[in-house]
């Protein structure tokens, strides 16, 4: 389907022509629409016949969009209006072929097909051995073709794929086009099969593959192409060969021109198109119009009308003003918290307590600035029944040193998971896939960089903690009290050392134990080194001592410890770069391939077999990324 999907779309967006190639290969015994190709208020339809079928002309009937269309039918090589038809042979010129008699059987059957192919139909002719050469450009000339065949010489190498992605792109982009490849080995080129699959799939040519004394095994990288082409395998040997070349020279022959005109009440660019007659019938999804030609208007009155549509641009313009609009209300948010709260004056303290009552006109009404409130007051009734995630916002909003709130982080962080939302339907025209993009970017980035501002400042406090109890130890041993000291701390420190310590020192006057404040400190910075000096502080006061000197002790060892840190890190640095390179590059390539080649990564996530790789991969992914980090982890 996904290939029928990329044909359908190179050829809808062709420059010089719109058609089909056809969803799929029809029964041997039923119609198959070829092609299809606009012609103003007509479109002509290429059908393929069964061989023995008897379909009189006047007996076809053509539906379009499951209206009856009136249509008129003639046989394709005798038509006046005629839809250019192009077959290239694509021929194996290997030595292999050598075998048998089997070039001289290739040549004869080449031959025979010019022999018996109509007079209208282009061929060209395409070779591949150690080399990929056009032998012929598409022509009329049967003498030239046969001249060309005649002179064919053999070389060592199959290059089978370069063979077949040089056929179509010789084949063009106009009318039906055809590749009828012979073939009587593998291919031996580095081309992946997947870039000749695509090829094929991108310019919408129909691949029948002639497979010479092959079978079993053998036939399963040419049927992937006959696959990719909506064509079919046929298996021959040298004996055999002429008379299928004559079959494929035939179906050409009993092809039929079907011209439809457009009901007048079809008004889409791309519908559905049945074709049916004397219980043989096809149909195919196609384009009927193309770029130049306007829709016919259906008034607004007639049975059939359609409600009022809206056009794409002002879709997007729409999703727009709503991101826009959002980051409006988030701007005023953020500044709404941040800003500081002017005193409230004696008329609006006596407001409180009358419900709201305006002063100037003694009515009560609506406050506007109880709007935000109001907001925030939801985010924290939500929060009021999830008391865990409350503390763990709580608590990094804390360790990141931000005055914000537990809801009002929420509500942020919920506008931007909307906003973010908003700007994936804006770039990707509404597609699902942008948008659970972004939505999970949304999601994840703010948590992301608030993880980040607290790492930051925790590892600020951790780098200055040294020099800190240097200058509390010289405080203690110029004759200075504890909470002295740590308010020469606090006036001559720079943040988030001396922040912490004013909350301290605030605790403390309010009723807490200065050594249970201190406490809070290394549980507010996870800092382990400030969790050893409150012990050490803990211990001194129980058994005396001279805490200048201990300080002094523990401030070395603090030092000792983090040159050894930095130590570490740089020697683990490369483990670390490298951890999140292989970690990073996995994903980043699968977004950038979503974001701009996601039909060749379709499979992975709309079929089976795909989504159990993507699972295996993340498994394998995450193990890794385990591993690197326990290799590079080191603990001081």
């Amino acid at each position: 389907m996904a290939r029928a999907l990329r044909a359908l779309a190179a050829t809808a967006f062709a420059a010089t022509l719109i058609g089909l190639s056809p969803a799929a290969h029809a029964a041997d015994d039923d119609f198959t629409i070829s092609h299809v190709q606009p012609a103003g208020d007509d479109v002509r339809i290429l059908l393929s016949v069964p061989e023995d079928a008897d379909v009189p002309l006047d007996s076809l009937a053509v539906t379009i969009d499951g209206q009856a269309a009136e249509a008129s039918a003639e046989s394709a090589g005798e038509s006046v209006e005629k839809i250019r038809r192009t077959t290239i042979l694509t021929i194996d010129t290997s030595n292999s072929m050598a075998k048998q008699g089997r070039f001289d059987a290739a040549k004869q059957a080449a031959v025979a097909f010019l022999d018996s192919a109509p007079a209208d139909v282009y061929v060209g002719i395409v070779t591949f051995d150690a080399d990929v050469e056009t032998a012929l450009e598409p022509t009329l000339d049967r003498t030239a073709a046969k001249a060309v065949v005649d002179g064919l010489e053999l070389a060592k190498a199959t290059r089978l794929n370069d063979g077949v992605i040089a056929a179509a792109e010789l084949a063009g982009d106009e009318g039906q086009r055809n590749l009828l490849v012979l073939s009587d080995g593998r291919d031996t080129s580095k081309t992946a099969e997947s870039d000749v699959t695509e090829a094929i799939g991108d310019s919408g040519v129909i691949v029948d593959v002639v497979a010479l004394d092959q079978s079993g095994p053998d036939l399963k990288p040419l049927q992937t192409l006959a696959d990719a082409g909506n064509g079919a395998v046929i298996e021959a040997d040298p004996a055999s060969l002429t008379a299928a070349f004559d079959d494929e020279a035939a179906s050409l022959s009993r092809q039929i021109m079907v011209t439809a005109a457009i009901p007048s009440g079809v008004t889409a660019t791309e519908t559905t198109i049945a074709v049916s007659s004397r219980g043989l019938q096809d149909s195919a999804h196609v384009v009927i119009r193309d770029a130049s030609t306007p829709a016919p208007q259906v008034s607004s009155d007639s049975d059939g009308s359609s409600g009022p549509t809206v056009s794409r641009t002002v879709m997007l313009l729409g999703v727009g003003a709503l991101a826009i609009g959002l980051l409006i209300f988030l701007g005023s948010l953020f500044w709404s918290v941040g800003a500081p709260k002017p005193a409230a004056t004696a008329e609006q303290r006596i407001a409180a307590y009358t419900a709201g009552t305006s002063p100037a006109t003694g009515s009560a009404g609506p406050n506007p600035q109880l709007t935000m409130d109001q907001a925030k007051a939801a985010a924290a009734n939500v929060l009021h029944h999830n008391r865990g995630l409350e503390q763990r916002i709580s608590s990094r909003l804390v360790a990141a040193g931000s005055s914000l709130k537990p809801a009002e982080w929420l509500l942020i962080h919920a506008g931007i998971v909307v906003g973010a939302g908003l700007v994936g339907a804006l770039l990707g025209g509404g597609d699902i896939l942008f948008i659970l993009l972004f939505l999970v970017v949304g999601a994840l980035v703010p948590w992301l960089w608030l993880g980040r501002r607290r790492k930051k400042r925790i590892n600020a406090f951790n780098e200055g903690l040294a020099d800190t109890l240097q200058l509390i130890a010289g405080s203690l041993s110029a004759g200075m009290s504890l909470a002295q000291s740590l308010d020469t701390v606090v006036q001559e420190g720079r943040d988030p050392i001396s922040g912490e310590f004013r909350q301290a020192l605030v605790q403390s006057r309010l009723g807490m134990p200065l050594v249970d404040a201190l406490d809070e400190i290394a549980v507010r910075t996870e800092s382990t080194d400030f969790a050893w000096v409150v012990m050490a502080i803990r211990i001194q006061r129980q058994v005396g001592g001279n805490l200048a000197e201990l300080l002094t002790t523990v401030s070395a060892t603090i030092r000792e410890r983090a040159y050894l840190r930095r130590q570490v890190q740089t020697l683990s640095a490369e483990g670390r770069l490298s951890g999140w390179i292989l970690g990073l590059l996995p994903v980043g390539i699968g977004i950038y391939l979503l974001l701009t080649r996601r039909d060749y990564i379709r499979p992975l996530y709309t079929e089976a077999l795909g989504l159990v790789m993507l699972l295996a991969a993340a498994v394998m992914l995450a193990f890794g990324a385990f591993v690197i980090s326990r290799l590079v982890k080191v603990e001081v």
